[in-house]
């Protein structure tokens, strides 16, 4: 049966920036509506009461896994293709791996980049932007969290308080399921960050990312705004994988020129999404970049932080006694394969300088910041 329970520790607040508080132990409600929590993960997306109303009835029913299937079924709305039929995405719900998972769940392309995001080029990029300006003892809150890898990835280093947000229940639900280690917990909320925010406002200083989503909002100011006001004084925000307008690569989505994005966050240290890459696989701190390399990146990396920038090396890698596995783009013949098209035109040609075409007859020292081996979550 699908995992129910709202989390105690986050005074979650609805679209509208009412609080919300437990009146079952599965729902939370402002007074007025009730928003459904499935799998410990609330779901307050707003302009989408029908939905909303059936994931609660079948909570009240005693029902989780049909709440489930209902907030599956959703997406964002730059998705194009349908829902997978109910019974599909009950099956997923039994899914013994995230692979198995994401293919009931009919992910596609965006399947691909999660199962394949541990070593593709903007990852390392924003392993390098989060080394260079590192959480420190902040809180770490991730913005379209997607399948929680940062997250993963900074609570295996030992960050014991963070929270993950996004869109798309399916991704939150991947990650609890698949990616997030069980033994620190991870708050995670499904809203729409177009709307309220779910975070309350103060706190303290905070680290929030936003990796790979920003190209796709329309205010990308307000969304900025809101992101450093969740920051607070003393916090820090890092906005990585830019997609630059003026690259052939960087059409995707609605972006914006070099200009456009550093006047979003001014007095932002600035970097080329290359140079990111480049660093991570060569376990150094990245270079900022000057103006020509901004204008000729593919997309841009920027970090404003209001502490010194310590550079941290270790979080360039996974920590130290995780398992590390081969990476699964290399078939047992030896042979590198991409996942596909797709995937080989948008980061092939910039993950041909750390990935080779076969696998070494014996991996080198720099086979982890390669990318050779991966510490893959279990049940991959």
């Amino acid at each position: 049966m699908t995992a129910v329970g709202a989390p105690a520790v986050v005074p979650w607040r609805g679209p509208d920036g009412a609080e919300l508080r437990p009146d079952t132990p599965y729902t939370l409600t402002d007074g007025d509506r009730r928003w459904p929590v499935v799998a410990g993960i609330p779901w307050l997306r707003p302009d989408r009461e029908a939905l909303r109303e059936r994931a609660v009835a079948a909570l009240d029913d005693a029902d989780p896994d049909t709440a489930a299937v209902v907030l599956l079924a959703d997406a964002d709305d730059w998705w194009d293709a349908a829902p997978p039929p109910p019974a599909r995405l009950r099956a997923a719900l039994r899914a013994r791996t995230l692979t198995d998972a994401v293919d009931l769940l009919a992910l596609g392309r965006v399947g691909t980049y999660f199962r394949h995001r541990w070593s593709d080029p903007s990852w390392l990029a924003a392993l390098a932007l989060t080394a260079a300006h590192p959480p420190g003892a902040r809180p770490v809150v991730d913005l379209a969290c997607g399948t929680g890898h940062l997250l993963r990835h900074l609570v295996l280093h030992g960050h014991t308080d963070a929270t993950g947000v996004d869109v798309v229940y399916a991704k939150l639900w991947l990650a609890r399921r698949f990616v997030l280690p069980p033994t620190v917990p991870v708050a995670l909320v499904c809203a729409d960050l177009t709307a309220g925010w779910p975070l309350p406002p103060g706190g303290g200083a905070r680290h929030v990312a936003c990796h790979d989503a920003l190209y796709f909002l329309p205010d990308k100011a307000a969304f900025v705004a809101a992101a450093l006001a969740a920051a607070g004084p003393g916090g820090a925000l890092l906005l990585g994988h830019l997609h630059n307008a003026e690259h052939p690569a960087g059409q995707a989505g609605i972006s914006l020129d070099p200009a456009g994005w550093t006047a979003l966050l001014p007095d932002s240290v600035a970097y080329a999404e290359e140079e990111l890459t480049a660093a991570t696989v060569a376990g150094r701190a990245p270079a900022p970049a000057s103006a020509a390399e901004l204008a000729a990146t593919e997309a841009l990396g920027l970090a404003r932080d209001a502490a010194v920038a310590r550079f941290e090396p270790a979080l360039l890698l996974p920590p130290p006694g995780n398992p590390l596995r081969r990476n699964p783009l290399y078939g047992d013949d030896g042979r590198r394969r991409w996942p596909d098209e797709r995937w080989a035109g948008e980061y092939g040609a910039r993950a041909d300088a750390y990935l080779p075409p076969r696998w070494p007859e014996v991996p080198g020292p720099d086979a982890v910041r390669r990318r050779l081996l991966l510490d893959l979550p279990e049940r991959w």
